[in-house]
């Protein structure tokens, strides 16, 4: 009896992280102004009450621990141990009354603080 394998597709994976056209267009503005030369790097660090938060540090270049992530012709890193609680998320830039700055949709996340701060997953 002879047997084969067969090998099954493979399911495409979800991009990492993906940027709203309002992220694209506020971060193609500082990479080209106040921050050239510097890249925006993503990690997920414990904070808050409700344990994770989002933490965004310029850096010079890719570390050996960043992905690297390509959206509407910008480049974000994003810490490697950072990229499970990521998967699949946008990142937008909003402007509100009092307030301005890049927010995340992330559909991993399970609930966030009351005052918005932290989330878990």
């Amino acid at each position: 009896m002879d047997t084969q394998t067969i090998a099954r597709p493979r399911r495409a994976l979800p991009q990492l992280m993906t940027l709203s056209d309002a992220a694209a267009t506020r971060l193609a503005s500082l990479y080209d102004k106040g921050q050239a030369g510097m890249l925006l790097r993503i990690s997920v660090n414990t904070k808050g009450c409700s344990g994770l938060s989002y933490d965004m540090t310029w850096v010079p270049a890719a570390g050996p621990s960043d992905e690297v992530v390509r959206d509407k012709d910008l480049t974000v890193l994003v810490d490697r141990k950072a990229s499970l609680f990521l998967i699949g998320s946008t990142m937008d830039y909003q402007v509100k009354d009092l307030t301005s700055g890049f927010t995340f949709s992330n559909p991993n996340e399970k609930g966030r603080c009351g005052c918005g701060e932290s989330f878990h997953v």
